[in-house]
């Protein structure tokens, strides 16, 4: 008996970028909103299709990530997040997407281009709570990716990257606050870094400071695993600020 030949089903690949900066102390992700069909008007991550079919994954996450911001990603720390392909989550059709976590300190305000018609920093909570909602299937692939971002602090230096070249241990306290979403010990935290040899290292200056000491500046270690790892709090005081920062 002979059976038809077969052919492999037709399937879209796309790049989407969560990409993450403090802004004022507050974690934020940058949204674009659509300029074409599909949900044309909606906020939705940067991203798009492969422009051919010799492009690589990683090269069109860098495209898309000039393309739709306007960013130079010589200095942004991008990395694969996952990969999401549940059938019906692109109405054009069978569209999976190789979603990236890209992040940066200080990024600068947005230029949409290409399918976008407009480009802005959101706060992270305002998406996480539900109050932004998102094309496609965007806010959980954003969640994942803030999601991914807290639980890497605990473990590896990713920190760093939401800093500066040089930046104090206060600062580096911030992204932590910021990203877990919750308020630290001082003292405590203190003593966590420093125990995390090589996560950070001094960078032989000081910056001056008006009515105090001079605050010591640090740099990024050669280490990129932290041991003994920086657990992330879960207590009362968690669940509060999360409130608080949704309310």
């Amino acid at each position: 008996m002979q059976h038809d030949a077969w052919s492999p089903p037709p399937v879209l690949l796309t790049v989407d970028l969560v990409i993450l900066t403090l802004r004022e102390g507050h974690l934020h992700v940058l949204l674009v909103e659509r300029g074409e069909d599909p949900f044309r008007g909606m906020s939705a991550l940067p991203g798009g299709f492969l422009n051919h079919d010799g492009e690589g994954i990683l090269d069109a996450a860098h495209r898309e990530l000039s393309e739709e911001t306007a960013l130079a990603s010589s200095w942004v720390h991008l990395e694969q997040l996952g990969v999401y392909g549940e059938s019906g989550r692109d109405p054009r059709g069978r569209v999976i997407s190789v979603a990236h976590l890209a992040i940066a300190p200080g990024l600068p305000d947005p230029v949409a281009g290409t399918d976008a018609s407009d480009a802005a920093w959101v706060p992270a909570h305002a998406v996480l709570s539900g109050k932004v909602e998102l094309a496609f299937d965007h806010r959980q692939i954003t969640t994942d990716g803030i999601e991914h971002a807290r639980t890497k602090l605990e473990f590896s230096s990713l920190a760093t990257a939401f800093c500066g070249a040089e930046f104090t241990i206060a600062e580096l306290q911030q992204v932590y606050e910021a990203v877990w979403g919750t308020a630290l010990d001082t003292r405590n935290f203190y003593r966590k870094v420093q125990a995390a040899k090589g996560f950070i290292v001094p960078a032989g200056t000081d910056r001056r400071s008006t009515g105090g000491r001079p605050a010591q500046l640090y740099r990024a270690g050669p280490k990129t695993v932290l041991f003994p790892p920086l657990i992330r709090p879960t207590s009362h005081a968690t669940e509060e600020n999360k409130r608080e920062e949704e309310a």
